[in-house]
C-alpha cells in the first residue's frame, strides 16, 4: 500500500488494555525485553544510527537474512520438496525454489488454517492468519502471520517515527487516529484470523513499543473495537473535538479513511456540537460499551460547541478545516501513494497548510520499506528497504512481458538500477518463499547501499479486452484528466472504479463515477470522451480505431454508492481503515458489480472514434 494493506504507527497508537490483559507470556526473556522498552524513553537518534549501520552493508545483511530464514524453516514441508541440500546461499535458493504467487501457496496455507500438526511452511507453528482486504479479488486471501512479522512491524514503526520525529517533533499530546477493529474468525484448525492491523493491535510487542514513542489515541478502546464502524467513526470525531487542543497528529492507515472521516464530519458536525453543548451522547450511538466509555469523557461544554459552530460556519468549502479545529496538529499521516493518490486533492483542502506525510510500504504479506524522507510530498515519497526484515528480489519490468509466463532472472536488492522499474519478490519469516507481490516499484536512489523505492502500481492488468494493456495507474491518470472538467461546474469527483464489459460485441470499458452534485449532460458527455481519449496505450488506441474495442461508457452513480460498497466489505469482515476502493470490478466480484449497476443514474457513451 503502494502500500496496499499496510499500517502506520500513528494510526494504531492507542494502548489497548483489555485485549492484552489475558495474554500469557511464555518467553520470559521477551517479556523482560519488552518491559524495558516500555519504560525507556524513545531515542530517535539512536534508532537512526542503527538504521544507517544496517543499510551500509545491505548485501551482507541480505545474505545473513536469507540464511536465517532457510535454516529456521528447513524442516518445513514446502522447503524440503525443493532439495536445497543444506545450502542456504542465494544461487542455490533461486535455482531450486520457484517463483510463486498466492495461488501456488494457497493449498499450504489452507493446511495450516485447517490445523496441520506438522511444519508446513515454517519450522515454528503459525498461530495467526492474516486476512487481506479482499478488495482486489472480491474476497480476502489467507496469509500466514507470526511473531517475527510483528517484530518487523515494530522495526518499521521505530525507524520511520525516528526520521519523522526529527523533522516534526511531537510533544506531549494526543492523536486523532481513525482506526477501527474488524470482525475476527476462527479457522477450521482453531487459528485466529483477522486483518493485519487487528493482529498488530492485539500484540504485546505493539503495546510496549508504542508506549515508548507515540502520543496516545484520543478515543477509548471501546470506540476502536466497536462492532459498528459508523458509530465508531462518530465517536472518533467527537473525541477529537473534546481533546481538540491536545491533538498533534491526525492519522489512519489510508488517506481514504481520513477523507471519508471528514466528509462524514461535514454531515454530522451540528449533531456533534449538540452533544458537546449538552453533554449527552447522540441517540445514534446504541452500543452500550461505547456509551459507557464516552460518558467518561463527554461533559457539557457549550463554549466549545459555540466555538466549533462558529469555525464551521466561517469556512468556505471546508477549506482549512483541520487547522481550524485542531490548532496544534503537526501533520496528517497515512498511506498516500498508489491507489490513495486520488484522495490527496480533497485531503489538502481539509488540511490547509498542515503537512501530509505518507506512511510506510508494506502489505498483508509483510513489510518492505520505511519512509525516511518525511519532508517529501506524498507524490514523491520513497521507501528505503530494510535489508533484515526479509529477503528481496526484483524482476526487471523491461524484460518481463505482461502476458509472458517465461522465467525472467530477478536481481538482488543491491543490484537494482536507478530509474528502472521492477516487480517485487519477497521471502519472509512467515512462510512466503520467492513470493511475487504483484507490485511495480521504481528505484529512485540509494540510501547507503539499500535502494529507495517509489511505488508505481499493482502489476496485474486491470483493463484488457484485445491487445490493450491498461493498469491502475493508466486508469488513474485518465480519470484525473477527465475529472478536471468537473471544476467548471464547481463539482468534485468523489470516487471511481471500472469494469470490462464483455456482454457487448465488441467488449468495452465502463467507468463508474460518483460526483458531488448534478453535472450537466454536456459536461458529462465531454468527460466521457475525455476518458476514452486519455487511455493512450497503443494497443487500446489501435483497437478502438478498428472497432475491436467498443466505445467507452461513463456511468454516473447515485450519491452514497461507494459508501454501500464500503459497508459491504466491512460486513464481510474487512476493517474500515484497511479498506481500498477496488479500482476494477470483475465478474468474480458479483456483489459489488451489482451494487454499482443498481445505482446508475446516468450513462454516456464516447463518440471520439466515430
Amino acid at each position: 500500500m503502494e502500500l496496499r494493506a499496510g499500517f502506520s504507527e500513528s494510526s494504531i497508537a492507542p494502548v489497548l488494555h483489555y485485549s492484552l490483559k489475558t495474554q500469557s507470556y511464555q518467553d520470559t526473556q521477551t517479556y523482560c525485553r519488552l518491559e524495558k522498552m516500555e519504560s525507556s524513553k524513545f531515542d530517535s537518534e539512536k534508532v537512526i544510527e542503527e538504521f544507517e549501520s544496517l543499510t551500509k552493508d545491505a548485501k551482507r545483511v541480505q545474505l545473513e537474512t536469507l540464511e536465517r530464514i532457510l535454516k529456521e524453516n528447513c524442516e518445513a514441508e514446502y522447503l524440503k520438496q525443493w532439495n536445497l541440500g543444506g545450502k542456504f546461499d542465494p544461487q542455490t535458493y533461486s535455482t531450486c525454489v520457484p517463483l510463486v504467487t498466492h495461488k501456488d501457496l494457497d493449498p499450504y496455507i489452507q493446511k495450516i488454517a485447517d490445523g496441520a500438526s506438522y511444519p508446513v511452511l515454517t519450522g515454528k507453528p503459525i498461530t495467526t492468519i492474516t486476512l487481506s482486504s479482499g478488495t482486489t479479488q472480491g474476497k480476502p486471501k489467507f496469509v500466514p502471520y507470526n511473531d517475527e512479522l510483528t517484530d518487523n512491524t515494530m522495526q518499521i514503526y521505530r525507524t520511520s517515527f525516528a526520521f519523522r520525529n526529527r523533522a516534526f517533533p511531537i510533544g506531549k499530546g494526543k492523536a486523532l487516529s481513525f482506526i477501527f477493529g474488524s470482525k475476527q474468525q476462527i479457522t477450521k484448525g482453531g487459528l485466529l484470523a483477522g486483518t493485519a492491523t487487528s493482529n498488530v493491535y492485539r500484540s504485546a510487542q505493539f503495546k510496549k513499543t508504542m508506549q515508548a514513542m507515540q502520543t496516545p489515541c484520543c478515543s477509548p478502546d471501546e470506540v476502536i473495537f466497536a462492532p459498528d464502524f459508523h458509530q465508531s467513526l462518530y465517536c472518533h470525531l467527537l473525541c477529537g473535538l473534546i481533546f481538540h487542543e491536545e491533538i498533534q497528529v491526525i492519522s489512519s492507515t489510508f488517506a481514504h479513511s481520513i477523507v471519508h472521516s471528514f466528509r462524514t464530519f461535514e454531515l454530522v458536525w451540528e449533531e456533534l456540537c449538540s452533544d458537546l453543548r449538552t453533554g449527552l451522547l447522540s441517540a445514534r450511538i446504541t452500543v452500550p460499551s461505547i456509551r459507557t466509555a464516552m460518558a467518561k469523557v463527554l461533559t457539557p461544554n457549550p463554549e466549545l460547541a459555540d466555538m466549533i459552530q462558529k469555525k464551521c460556519l466561517g469556512l468556505t468549502d471546508w477549506n482549512g478545516l483541520i487547522p481550524q479545529l485542531f490548532p496544534k496538529c503537526k501533520y496528517i499521516y497515512g498511506i498516500m501513494t498508489g491507489s490513495m493518490e486520488p484522495y490527496l486533492k480533497k485531503l489538502r483542502i481539509y488540511a490547509g497548510g498542515v503537512p501530509l506525510l505518507s506512511a510506510d510500504y508494506g502489505s498483508s504479506e509483510g513489510w518492505i520499506g520505511a519512509n525516511v524522507n518525511p519532508n517529501l510530498p506524498p507524490e514523491m515519497t520513497t521507501f528505503a528497504v530494510l535489508p533484515n526484515i526479509g529477503y528481496f528480489e526484483f524482476l526487471p519490468l523491461k524484460d518481463l512481458d505482461f502476458d509472458s509466463q517465461d522465467r525472467v532472472e530477478p536481481v538482488g536488492l543491491t543490484d537494482v538500477e536507478i530509474g528502472e522499474e521492477y516487480e517485487v519478490v519477497v521471502t519472509n519469516f512467515a512462510g512466503l518463499y520467492r513470493y511475487r507481490l504483484g507490485d511495480v516499484v521504481k528505484v529512485i536512489r540509494f540510501h547507503n547501499s539499500t535502494p529507495e523505492l517509489q511505488f508505481v502500481c499493482r502489476r496485474n492488468l486491470m483493463l484488457t479486452i484485445n491487445i490493450d494493456k491498461n493498469t491502475e495507474k493508466d486508469l488513474q491518470l485518465s480519470v484525473e484528466t477527465a475529472g478536471k472538467l468537473l471544476t467548471a461546474e464547481k463539482l468534485e469527483l468523489l470516487d471511481f472504479t471500472s469494469h470490462v464489459d464483455l456482454s457487448t460485441d465488441p467488449g468495452h470499458y465502463v467507468i463508474f463515477w460518483e460526483v458531488s452534485g448534478e453535472a450537466s449532460d454536456a459536461i458529462l458527455k465531454e468527460c466521457c470522451n475525455c476518458l476514452d481519449k486519455s487511455f493512450v496505450d497503443a494497443g487500446y488506441v489501435s483497437s478502438r480505431k478498428v472497432k475491436a474495442i467498443g466505445p467507452l461508457e461513463l456511468r454516473v452513480l447515485r450519491r452514497g454508492t461507494f459508501q454501500k460498497i464500503l459497508d459491504h466489505y466491512v460486513g464481510q469482515g474487512s476493517a474500515m481503515n484497511q479498506f481500498k476502493t477496488p479500482r476494477c470490478v470483475g465478474l468474480c466480484n458479483q456483489k459489488v458489480l451489482q451494487i454499482l449497476c443498481n445505482n446508475v443514474v446516468k450513462s454516456y457513451v464516447s463518440d471520439i472514434f466515430g
